[in-house]
């Protein structure tokens, strides 16, 4: 819970590497989402070149952070996988908030940079990383050592619960 409730957007990273053991144990976190029929549709690339990350931010408004980020994880789906179709977005979207939380856990900052749905940025990210057709890049997720340093936000609201019926 701690991890959870603690969980900020950290879009300002040290320069310090993140270690590959690192790297790897957030992906173990990420696979351990839950998938339509364990399919497990996704597919993950790890970005540490800076001259393709520095890539980024010139098509994708949004990702400048990017710039201070020694690493990224790109979540894909992978549409061979997607037997449940249509599924294999709630499936990305489980593994990219299960790697934030364990960001969170291991003292490291992220920040969740959507791509899917939007075409320009699918077909953008795939032509840089000459990603295949049945791959979708969904989410990408610069991460670092925390540069700054953001309290925990109360976002819980009793107002959005229902009971069996609206």
């Amino acid at each position: 819970m701690k991890a959870i409730l603690s969980r900020r957007s950290i879009r300002s990273y040290t320069a310090q590497p993140v270690p590959e053991q690192l790297l790897i144990e957030l992906l173990e976190a990420a696979m351990c989402a839950p998938s339509a029929g364990n399919e497990q549709p996704w597919q993950f690339v790890i970005i540490d070149r800076r001259d393709i990350l520095d890539e980024i931010p010139k098509f994708h408004p949004y990702a400048g952070m990017v710039a201070e980020a020694p690493v990224a994880i790109l979540v894909c789906g992978d549409l061979l996988r997607d037997t449940h179709r249509g599924y294999w977005v709630q499936d990305c979207a489980a593994a990219t908030e299960n790697i934030l939380i364990a960001v969170a856990d291991k003292g490291l900052g992220a920040v969740w940079v959507g791509l899917y749905p939007r075409d320009e940025r699918v077909r953008a990210m795939r032509a840089l990383l000459a990603i295949p057709e049945s791959i979708v890049p969904f989410a990408l997720i610069p991460l670092g050592y925390p540069a700054e340093d953001k309290p925990p936000a109360n976002r819980f609201d009793a107002g959005r619960i229902h009971y069996n019926g609206w």
